[in-house]
Formats: structure tokens, sequence, C-alpha cells
């Protein structure tokens, strides 16, 4: 019931779902166009097989160069319109192609035109992977938004090709160039409708108690990847072993239809058929798993989906057993790419995601590459029965050693303290119209302070340096018009309250000194995530210091 619950919510969250909309006839519209190049290029070079892979190369052949690039851009620019450009170039690109296949124009220009759109392509993958997340309204519908959208991608897979095929025989190839470039025009205005929030620039924290500070703290997203290197090495690991076993199998479908199994050429469209409807399957089934915090044991239930459908792929000789071994091998890879992409967004910082992505993106597609040339290489000279079977060890061992190089980070969810905490919050007044996948985000990195009766909190005078959110006690704020004179008691705070934001808005010492009159717990935000808060609610910081200046919010 919970996860039904998360994703019936889903549909109550417009934009994202208008996201997801968009991009699924952006998809469909994608398989259409892939569809017609391949026709235009075979049938445009006079069958010419060579030259049909040197464009599949070709197309492959700017992730490698362009992911990490991609990567940068979408950390430094609004995700959002990145995603917009790239869609209005490739739409207008579609337009020419299709412009060229109806005149009969040049086949090098319309190859050019192809590689070029796939130029624009690269930058989308860092770019959604690191927009998605900001408009999803609680952490907890993070893993079901992407079990959405694979759902969806994996959908289009199946239904795309097959809406490609019949327009092309009743209307000619240069439609489905147009269809598609139609597709990018209904992505491009659905992007444009939707927010755009921009990042808090990293800002450099005052001196605090060193204390106060929790020795396993989050990193900060001025931090980079260098405090997340372990669980960012074994998420590329998932992505390279996926890649390396998902090419060469891509490769091999052809020769275990023919040579293996003996059910011809028309046998490899099956095979490609059931790994469409597998993917659909493991889209769905992950938002099982991934609606919970722990998502090593997905991760590894993906591995073993894999590793069993390879095994039983390479032993099988019969074509039914073999299309429900490809389909259980690619439930097991969504189940994967879904938990891994899951826990990258949860773990990696938003001011660096892109960056990751790009990385993983580049290593994962020179592993794909790697697959489709090693694995029929080896299965020409071991057989394919062997290279299955080493492909499902390789999937098991190797995202068994991804989940121990992952660790605790791979369970690593929103606690219900923390929750519960933002929803308090997000109840409260001064943090109206602030996401509560903000506040979660925020509070995730939050220290929680327990402080005895008569402990100072802040002190006049003193650097700001934090934000506190009162959980539990009595708070007392004093301030005093001159050193030298006594203070004058100003208002007594209690749970729910903030204090201690007026010197990080306005960039001055504190202008009140606080003590907990008993023993109280409060939660604090260092001023860089206090910052990033502030940004995801445009109206909190001016509301903030509306309050103080109304006398309702006593200490800065």
């Amino acid at each position: 019931m919970t996860t039904l619950r998360v994703f019936r919510g889903l549909l109550s969250n417009r934009p994202l779902v208008r996201l997801l909309s968009g991009e699924f006839v952006s998809s469909i519209g994608d398989w259409l166009y892939l569809v017609a190049l391949l026709i235009v290029v075979y049938e445009g070079s006079g069958a010419d097989a060579v030259l049909l892979g040197i464009v599949g190369a070709a197309r492959v052949l700017p992730y490698v160069l362009l992911s990490i690039p991609a990567g940068i851009v979408a950390d430094r620019f609004d995700r959002r319109l990145v995603l917009l450009a790239t869609d209005v170039a490739r739409g207008l690109i579609m337009v020419v192609m299709a412009w060229l296949v109806a005149v009969d124009g040049p086949l090098w220009v319309v190859v050019a035109l192809a590689v070029l759109a796939t130029c624009f392509s690269c930058f989308f993958g860092p770019a959604i992977g690191s927009y998605l997340p900001m408009l999803v309204r609680d952490e907890r519908e993070l893993g079901p938004a992407n079990s959405a959208w694979s759902t969806l991608d994996n959908l289009a897979f199946v239904v795309g090709p097959a809406i490609g095929g019949l327009l092309i025989a009743a209307s000619g190839l240069s439609l489905a160039f147009l269809l598609n470039a139609v597709s990018f025009g209904c992505i491009a205005v659905v992007l444009w409708r939707l927010p755009s929030r921009p990042r808090a620039a990293a800002a450099e924290p005052g001196p605090v108690e060193a204390a106060d500070r929790p020795a396993d703290r989050g990193p900060a997203a001025s931090d980079g990847l260098r405090h997340v290197a372990l669980p960012l090495a074994g998420l590329t690991l998932v992505d390279v072993v996926a890649g390396f076993v998902f090419g060469g199998l891509g490769v091999l479908t052809v020769m275990i239809a023919i040579d293996q199994l003996g059910v011809g050429e028309a046998g490899t469209g099956y095979l490609n058929a059931a790994i469409g409807v597998g993917g659909v399957i493991g889209a769905i089934g992950s938002g099982a798993f991934v609606v919970r915090p722990g998502l090593r044991v997905p991760l590894l239930l993906g591995a073993v989906g894999m590793a069993s459908g390879a095994v039983v792929l390479g032993l099988t000789r019969s074509l039914a057993p073999a299309l429900v071994a490809i389909a259980v091998f690619e439930a097991g890879d969504l189940l994967t790419e879904v938990a891994g992409t899951t826990i990258l967004q949860r773990v990696i910082p938003d001011a660096v995601r892109g960056r990751a992505l790009g990385t993983i993106a580049t290593v994962s597609t020179l592993a794909n590459a790697a697959g489709s040339l090693v694995l029929p290489i080896g299965a020409a000279v071991f057989g394919i029965e062997a290279v299955l079977v080493a492909c499902g060890v390789i999937a098991l061992i190797g995202i068994a050693l991804a989940a121990v190089l992952i660790g605790p980070a791979g369970d690593r969810g929103p606690a219900a303290e923390v929750v519960t905490a933002a929803a308090r919050a997000a109840a409260l007044p001064v943090f109206g119209g602030v996401p509560e996948s903000s506040l979660i985000a925020a509070f995730s990195r939050a220290t929680e302070l327990r402080v005895p009766g008569g402990t100072v909190v802040i002190r006049q005078g003193d650097p700001a340096d934090r934000f506190y959110v009162i959980l539990e006690g009595r708070f007392v704020v004093d301030q005093s018009a001159k050193p030298d004179v006594p203070p004058v008691r100003l208002r007594t705070m209690g749970a729910d309250e903030v204090f201690g934001e007026i010197g990080l808005l306005a960039g001055v010492p504190r202008t009140a000194t606080v003590t907990a009159e008993g023993e109280g717990r409060l939660f604090a935000l260092e001023a860089r995530d206090f910052l990033e808060l502030v940004t995801a609610g445009a109206e909190l910081g001016p509301r903030l210091l509306a309050l103080h200046r109304g006398g309702v919010v006593g200490a800065g």
C-alpha cells in the first residue's frame, strides 16, 4: 500500500508529470527517427553494412567526448534551460533532415546532421538526471520518479519502433523526421513552463565551535566529489558492468537467434522485443523497492536477475525460454539502473551531480562499446554458451563489489526524525512556499544539538555561522544596547521557532544572545545550507527579515 500511495502521489506533482509525459513523447519520436535514419543510411549507401556500422559508431563517439563537458554545463547553468536548448536544437536539425530526405539530398550531410544531433543529445543525460530531483516534493518521491521515468523510456523503446515501421511503410521516411521534430517541440513547450530553481552559490561558513560538529556530517557542495569517492566508484562500476554486458548482448542477439536457437533473422526481432518488455517490467517492478531508504538490496537483486537471465539464455536451445531469460536479464538491468540512479541522486551533492553523471556516462559508453566488440569475438572463439555464462558471473561479482564500495551510502534515505522536522517546518508561516523536499534535503545535512540548561547557543557580537530550528525546550533572547549596559530580555522561544537567520541574511554579527532556559534540542544548519534553503523559496529571505523588523523573530 505504501508503494501505491507514493506512486499515486506522483500524479499530483504536476511539474514532474508534465516533464515525464513530455519526455515520453520525445522518446517515442527518437525511436521513430532512429528507425528512419538506419533505413536512409542503408538504402542510400546501396546496402553498405560497413557504412551502417560506421554511422552507428559515429553516434556513440560524441558521448565519449562530450559527456564530461556536458556534466560541467549541467552544473554551471540552469538545467532546465540546458534541456530546452538541446531540444530546440535537435528539433531544428530534424526539420532540416526531413527536407534533405524528401529532396533526396546528399547522404553525407544527413549523416553529419545525425552526428550533430547526437552531440546535443550528450547534454541531455547529465541535465535531466540533475534536474529531475529538483521537481520532487519529497525525497521519498525520488526513487518512484526514477522508476516512472525508466518505465516510460522503456515503453517508448517498445512502442516507438513499431509506430515507426507502420508510418514509414504508409507515408515515407520524411514523416518520421518531422514527427521527431514535433516531439521536440512538445517537450520544449513543457520545459518552458516548468520551474527553474537556481542553486545557491557556495557560501563560506563563519567560525563555529568545533565541539558542536559531528564527525559524520555530509559533504558540502564545495567539497566536490572527494568525500563520496568510494560510493561514486561503486556507482560507476555498476554502470560499467551493465554497459559492458548489455553492449555485448545487443550484438549477440543475432548470433543467438541464428546459430544457437536456429530461428533465423526474425528471432533477432523477437529477442529485442523481449528486451523491451523486460525493461518495462523491470522499471515498473523497481517501484516496489525504491520507495525504501535501503537500495543496496535492490541493486543485488538486479544483479541476480542479470546473472540468472544470462546463464539461462546461454544454456537454452528453445526460443520461448530464451525470450523469458533475456526479459529477466533486462528486468534485472533496469532494477540496478533505477536503484543506482536513485543512490547517486541521494549521495552526490547537487553542485557536482552533473559532472558525476557525465563522468559515469563517458565510462559506461566506453564499456558498452568494449562489450560490443569483445563479447562477439569471445563467442566466436569460446562459444555463445561460455560467453553468456561468463556475462552472468561478471554481472553478479561486479555489482556485488560495487555494493561493497557504495557501502552505507546505498542505504541512506531521510531519517524519520528529519522527515518529521521538515513536515513541521513546512507548516510554519516562515517557511511558506518552500518545497518540503528542500526542507528535507536541508535538515538531512543539519546537526542535531542537545543543549543543557544555561548553554549560550549564540552570543551577541559573535560572527554569524548557523541557523537554528528549535525541536524541544525553551530559549531566552537577551539584547544589550551597549557593551557596558545590562541586557534586556526580549522574548522566550519554544518548539518550532527559529533563530540565527538575521546575521546570515544581512552579513552582520549576532544581534542578540540566545540561551537555553532548560534542557533543549536544536537543528543547526550551516551558513551554506541555510542560504541554499533560502533560494529554494524565493520569498523566504525577505519574509525572515520582515518578521525580524516586526519583532516576531528575536535573535539573529
